[in-house]
């Protein structure tokens, strides 16, 4: 734990957000970093399939509990999913727009998955499936808010914005789905299965829509790109390592990992009427507290 996390009281808000997103707006929107550009273009793309099958199956957790704080907690957890995939969604289309073939080929494959995932598989899975992305994302949160400045500085404010909104929200509703698999299932197989199973989903098709969004920009193939994709994914996973290990302990429980300052400062931010949050100062980002932009 850093000097600058502390445990924050389980609390959720559905906050609906409009990233109004730039004429301008290339897909390398940041051009000192354009291997992450890419990188976060292609997770982006899975989120509009994503999170409805997140949302379906914690409707169906919903349909077996009782417990009428959990019932809440699914649906506070189901209206911040809403909110995230339709930003997604205009984000998507943006990217649809500029001409990239690799957009609704990965929309495609990615709509298929969930879809299949859905229909084809058990309850047991999908939910320890939701648990498992649910558990990765609090890992990718930290990591985005400890590593924000050098990740996010020379970027598109709007496109910053949205993904750092989404994964402060990911780290606020951190409880949700693990209280569910918990109160539902609870083996430690089935969670640990589900992380390893949506992770390794995930990443490989978000390896799928980057690699081709880079050759798209004749930079898949370009020696330098790839030693600065190769050093950029090290940079991450060695975050992402030691965050993934503590998840594997058999007495994991997210209420134990202490949330950024930086995020429960933007939590205080909002809720105080900050409405420029949409659009963060990007050249500030380095600072304790997100400072809001120009005004969305």
């Amino acid at each position: 734990m850093n000097a600058t996390d502390v445990i924050q009281p389980e609390r959720m808000t559905v906050r609906r957000i409009n990233f109004r997103f730039p004429e301008r707006l290339g897909g390398l929107w940041n051009r000192q970093r354009p291997q992450f550009s890419h990188i976060v273009n292609a997770a982006s793309l899975g989120m509009p399939y994503l999170e409805p099958y997140l949302i379906d199956t914690m409707r169906q957790a919903r349909a077996k509990l009782t417990d009428p704080r959990l019932i809440a907690d699914i649906d506070l957890y189901v209206g911040q999913e809403a909110a995230h995939y339709r930003q997604h969604q205009q984000f998507n289309r943006r990217l649809a727009d500029l001409g990239y073939a690799t957009v609704p080929k990965m929309e495609a494959v990615l709509k298929a998955d969930y879809q299949r995932f859905g229909k084809e598989r058990s309850f047991t899975f999908n939910l320890a499936y939701a648990e498992g992305f649910e558990a990765m994302a609090l890992a990718i949160g930290h990591m985005l808010i400890e590593d924000r400045d050098y990740l996010f500085r020379d970027g598109e404010p709007a496109v910053a914005s949205l993904i750092l909104w989404h994964f402060v929200e990911e780290i606020e509703h951190k409880c949700a789905t693990y209280d569910i698999f918990k109160a539902l299932d609870g083996r430690y197989h089935w969670r640990v299965f589900g992380l390893f199973y949506a992770t390794a989903h995930i990443m490989a098709r978000t390896r799928q829509g980057y690699g081709g969004m880079l050759a798209e920009d004749g930079l898949w193939h370009d020696w330098r790109s790839r030693l600065a994709m190769y050093r950029l994914l090290l940079r991450i996973f060695r975050r992402l390592t030691p965050r993934f290990l503590r998840i594997l302990k058999p007495g994991y429980d997210p209420r134990s990992v202490a949330d950024p300052a930086w995020a429960m400062a933007w939590w205080r931010k909002f809720g105080d009427g900050e409405k420029g949050m949409a659009e963060l100062d990007l050249a500030r980002l380095h600072e304790a507290e997100p400072v809001a932009g120009a005004a969305a």
